[in-house]
């Protein structure tokens, strides 16, 4: 069965756009997603990339414009300038990989989670928001945040980040199919032709 790796920070807004795009590839392929959360200050850190606040103001506002061409195209509500962004997602990331950690399945608690900023102007550093979540999609909200707490999910934090620099993701969202990597949502209908195709990876 094919892998794809799925490398993600929860307050990025194209992971949000990208989400369910990236569930119906795997879906509609028989895919296995694995499911890995990132510091994305790290990737950043080998990348050369910036958080926005950083850029020149021309990129500034064509990532504006982006973010709400993207999220119409694909028929998704968005908050371009949400009002709790930049966030600390540390905890949200570490309870995603808490759940993935004790066998569970994430991916609708992501979507839910990747609308609480984007979408629902919900703050995700704050854990009643990330408690409420959790309940939604059937988790056990104190077991899953002491867990993402932990050292040992921090840990695996960590290792996703160094996976994913390992791999030459830029950014997130990063997919990374036999040692292919295609970054950013925008690159999800290539992996699928990819898949569909059974072509070989492209190596530099």
């Amino acid at each position: 069965m094919t892998t794809i790796d799925y490398y993600f920070y929860s307050a990025s807004p194209f992971t949000y756009l990208g989400h369910q795009a990236i569930v119906d590839v795997a879906e509609k392929h028989g895919a296995t997603l694995n499911v890995k959360p990132v510091n994305l200050m790290a990737l950043w850190a080998i990348s050369g990339a910036v958080p926005p606040a950083q850029r020149p103001a021309v990129r500034q506002r064509y990532r504006l414009i982006e973010l709400q061409r993207v999220a119409d195209f694909k028929g998704l509500p968005i908050n371009k300038q949400p009002a709790h962004f930049p966030v600390d997602a540390t905890v949200a990331d570490c309870s995603i990989a808490a759940i993935v950690a004790g066998g569970a399945n994430p991916l609708a608690y992501m979507r839910d989670l990747f609308a609480a900023t984007w979408a629902n102007e919900q703050d995700i550093s704050d854990e009643a928001t990330l408690t409420a979540l959790l309940k939604k999609n059937g988790f056990d909200s104190d077991e899953i945040l002491t867990a993402a707490k932990s050292e040992t999910v921090a840990a695996i934090r960590e290792q996703n980040s160094k996976d994913a620099i390992a791999a030459d993701a830029i950014g997130v969202p990063a997919y990374v199919v036999k040692g292919e990597v295609f970054w950013g949502q925008d690159r999800i209908e290539m992996l699928d032709h990819m898949l569909a195709s059974g072509r070989s990876p492209f190596a530099p």
